[in-house]
């Protein structure tokens, strides 16, 4: 009965009121479209960035060997805390990177592929032409997981291909006279390779002036390469937010591995998780930003409809109306800041409750 009572209040409230309601039906539309439009751009965003970021390797963690301690300076492990005055202008070489480290780091729980790299240059032929090329031997599978190129033509390595090989973008267009296409023959330190894949330009210049083939075949190819060395690798994570805790406890297991301490470390782990947290702590006062904006725009637009209003209407004369820039300024910093704020209020008075009284404040 009483939901029926109240059905029936609210309904003859509309029907007596019709200018009040439709007021009230109008801003409550307005501000939930307002709210829901803010908000999706800005979900939005933050899942644009973190895509970009995955392609840009914010997943990946890379190991290589040496580590350097920069005159005058600190130096801190990964993920640590704790800082150390480093000696200066010291220079680690370190000693190449083993079979052993990968199966140490293949042993950290979140490590979803280690790709084991060895890279060098090697003589390149084709028809009658020639060039020392950049070359980079790679875990067919782990590579294919790893690379953010995408194909323009072919396909990536396969597991257990043999005398083939992927080229980038400059490599295919740029190199030779003629341009190299799928199933050309590539003469790679004496011998004979066939091309499998082209990558799309990506931009960054590394990939796009590289030749990608089986570690295998590479080691058979460059010079000094060894038979269980490596000269980097690139660790893929299951999960981006715990690529501090995965680099973390790949460093501290190598240490132990490799016998070494903080002081006569002989390896580097580094990733670009620092850029990937710098923008999502940008991503999170963009609804306060995209608010600042669109509140500038109606302010503005209505500043440039009034004075035409009032003379019109007015008693005389011209109305004038002044925008300072400063005062856009302090409008967008402020709506910033209240989108700051309205997210951290309420999360931290819940936070002193109960359960039971944070729902019913809710």
């Amino acid at each position: 009965m009483r939901l029926q009572k109240s059905f029936k209040l609210a309904l003859n409230i509309l029907l007596h009121s019709k200018l009040r309601s439709w007021l009230t039906i109008i801003g409550i539309v307005i501000g939930v479209a307002a709210i829901v439009a803010i908000v999706s751009i800005g979900e939005g965003a933050q899942l644009n960035v973190q895509e970009r970021l995955s392609g840009l390797g914010a997943d990946l963690i890379t190991i290589s060997p040496g580590f350097e301690r920069a005159a005058g300076g600190f130096h801190g492990s990964f993920g640590s805390s704790h800082m150390m005055r480093a000696e200066p202008a010291i220079t680690s070489g370190g000693k190449n990177l083993t079979l052993r480290d990968m199966r140490v780091i293949n042993g950290v729980e979140g490590v979803s592929f280690v790709n084991g790299i060895i890279s060098g240059r090697a003589e390149t032929l084709f028809l009658a032409e020639s060039a020392t090329l950049s070359v980079q031997g790679v875990d067919s599978l782990a590579w294919r997981s790893i690379i953010s190129a995408e194909l323009e033509s072919g396909r990536y390595l396969n597991s257990g291909d043999t005398n083939v090989v992927v080229v980038g973008s400059r490599v295919a267009t740029k190199t030779f006279k003629q341009p190299l296409g799928l199933n050309r023959d590539l003469t790679i330190g004496g011998r004979l390779f066939k091309i499998v894949g082209i990558l799309k330009e990506a931009g960054s210049g590394g990939d796009d002036s590289r030749i990608f083939m089986p570690i295998r075949e590479a080691r058979q190819v460059l010079e000094d390469a060894g038979e269980e060395k490596f000269d980097s690798f690139t660790v893929k994570v299951n999960d981006i937010s715990q690529v501090d805790r995965i680099g973390g406890e790949i460093e501290e297991r190598l240490m132990i591995s490799r016998h070494v301490t903080a002081r006569t470390k002989d390896f580097s782990v580094t990733s670009s998780k620092a850029t990937q947290e710098r923008i999502q702590d940008v991503t999170q006062t963009f609804v306060g930003f995209v608010g600042g904006l669109i509140g500038i725009g109606l302010g503005s637009g209505i500043s440039a409809i009034l004075p035409k209003v009032l003379t019109s209407f007015g008693p005389g004369g011209s109305v004038r109306t002044v925008i300072p820039i400063s005062l856009l300024a302090e409008a967008l910093f402020i709506s910033i800041l209240i989108g700051m704020v309205a997210g951290a209020i309420p999360a931290y008075r819940a936070s002193k409750l109960k359960p039971v009284d944070a729902l019913r404040y809710e």
